[in-house]
C-alpha cells in the first residue's frame, strides 16, 4: 500500500513545493477523501507569498472536492466511493455561534487549507461533518467551486430578501450595483442574475471583465470601467441621481468602501464582501452619508453550512442551482492544470501576468 503520496507544500513564504509527504490516515470521525479538483483562492497568493498560514510547513487549498477513499472510526462505511465537496471550515460545535447553528462565525474554528493541511495534494483527510454528497450532474470542477459560490450566496442572503424568496417582481425594481469582478464578484452577478435581479450595475477595471459581463447577459450600458469612468457618476446617472439600493462591495479597498457608501441611496444597504488590502478610515463626509442615508452596512465571511436539510444553507441552494442547470460555474475556470505545475497557477495570480477568473487543480487536465 502506498504510504507517501503527492503534495503542493507551503514550506515557507514564499516557498511553495511539490513534494512527497506522508498519506495521511483519518482518525476517528474523519474520511480520506481523494482529491480530484481543488481551486486556488485569491486569499491563497497573500496566504502564500506575502502572510504565510497559521501552520507551516502546510498543504494548502480549501477549495476542493474528491471521493471518499476510507474512513476511521464512527463514519459509516457506506461513505466510501461517495462524490464529495468539502466545506472547508471545521467548528468547535462549542462557543455561542455554533450553539446557534451559525458555525460560519464560531469563534475557536480550524480551517481545511490555512490551519490545516488542505486540498492541493492527492489526498486530504476530512471530518465527516464537512462533506456533503454531490448528485452525478455536479462535476468535480464545479463541485471545487463551491466554496465561493456559497460565499456569493451567503452575500445575497444577508443583504437582499433571500435567494429562496428573490424571484418575485419586486427584483425587477431594485437597483443593485456589484463593485469588484474577481471570482467572487462574478460568481455573485450570476447569483443575482439567477435570482432575478435583472437590473444589475457592475463595476470592474479590465476589458476581460468587461467581456465576461457582456457573456453572462449584463448590457453594455450597465458595465463601468473604473480606469476610465467615475463610478460614482456612473450608478447616479443610472439611477436618476438616487443611488444603488444595495451595494455588493467586493474589492476591500478605502477607495471602494467609500464609492459604496457615497453611491447607496436612501435606506440602501451596502454588503462588504472583499477581505480588505489594509486598515480601512473613512472620511468624516463619507460617515456622514451613513447616517444621512440610513444606510444599512453589513459584513460577510463564509457560508452557511450544516442546516437542517428543510432549512436550506448557502451549500444546499448552489448544489440545487448546479444541478439544475440554473448556473454553471465552470464556465469561470479559465486554467487548469495538473498537481503537478499548479505552482504556474500561483505565479500567473501572483503576478497577473494573463487574465483570469477561476484557476483550477484538476486531476483531469
Amino acid at each position: 500500500m502506498k504510504q507517501t503520496m503527492k503534495a503542493l507544500v507551503l514550506t515557507k513564504v514564499g516557498k511553495l513545493e511539490y513534494m512527497d509527504v506522508p498519506k495521511p490516515v483519518p482518525g476517528k470521525g474523519e474520511s480520506l477523501v481523494r482529491v480530484m479538483s481543488c481551486g486556488i483562492c485569491g486569499s491563497d497568493i497573500p496566504r502564500a507569498y506575502k502572510d504565510g498560514a497559521h501552520n507551516m510547513p502546510l498543504i494548502i487549498g480549501h477549495e476542493f472536492s474528491g471521493i471518499v477513499e476510507s474512513v476511521g472510526d464512527d463514519v459509516d462505511s457506506s461513505w466510501i466511493g461517495k462524490r464529495v465537496g468539502i466545506f472547508p471550515l471545521i467548528p468547535c460545535m462549542n462557543c455561542k455561534p455554533c450553539l446557534d447553528g451559525m458555525y460560519e462565525m464560531c469563534r475557536n474554528y480550524d480551517y481545511l487549507g490555512s490551519r490545516r493541511n488542505g486540498g492541493f495534494a492527492e489526498y486530504v483527510t476530512v471530518p465527516k461533518w464537512n462533506l456533503i454528497e454531490l448528485p452525478e450532474t455536479v462535476s468535480y470542477e464545479a463541485a471545487a467551486m463551491l466554496e465561493p459560490m456559497a460565499v456569493a450566496a451567503h452575500s445575497v442572503t444577508r443583504s437582499l430578501i433571500g435567494l429562496a424568496g428573490a424571484e418575485s417582481e419586486r427584483t425587477s425594481k431594485v437597483k443593485v450595483a456589484v463593485c469588484g469582478l474577481g471570482t467572487i464578484g462574478t460568481l455573485l452577478v450570476m447569483m443575482l442574475l439567477d435570482a432575478g435581479f435583472d437590473d444589475l450595475l457592475v463595476i470592474g477595471n479590465k476589458e476581460f471583465q468587461r467581456k465576461t459581463m457582456l457573456d453572462l447577459g449584463i448590457p453594455a450600458d450597465c458595465y463601468c470601467d473604473s480606469s476610465n469612468t467615475d463610478a460614482h457618476d456612473f450608478i447616479m446617472n443610472k439611477t436618476d441621481g438616487m443611488g444603488a439600493d444595495a451595494f455588493f462591495e467586493c474589492v476591500g479597498s478605502n477607495e471602494t468602501v467609500s464609492l459604496a457608501i457615497d453611491s447607496t441611496g436612501p435606506a440602501g444597504r451596502i454588503c462588504l464582501v472583499g477581505n480588505p488590502h489594509s486598515d480601512m478610515t473613512l472620511d468624516k463626509n463619507v460617515y456622514w452619508k451613513i447616517l444621512r442615508n440610513q444606510i444599512t452596512l453589513k459584513g460577510t465571511w463564509n457560508s452557511s453550512f450544516g442546516m437542517k436539510e428543510e432549512d436550506r444553507d448557502d451549500w444546499r441552494y448552489v448544489i440545487d442551482r448546479i444541478a439544475s442547470g440554473k448556473i454553471d460555474p465552470e464556465r469561470l475556470i479559465t486554467q487548469r492544470y495538473t498537481l503537478e505545475d499548479i505552482t504556474k497557477g500561483f505565479e500567473l495570480m501572483r503576478d497577473k501576468s494573463e487574465d483570469y477568473i477561476k484557476v483550477m487543480y484538476s486531476r483531469t487536465v
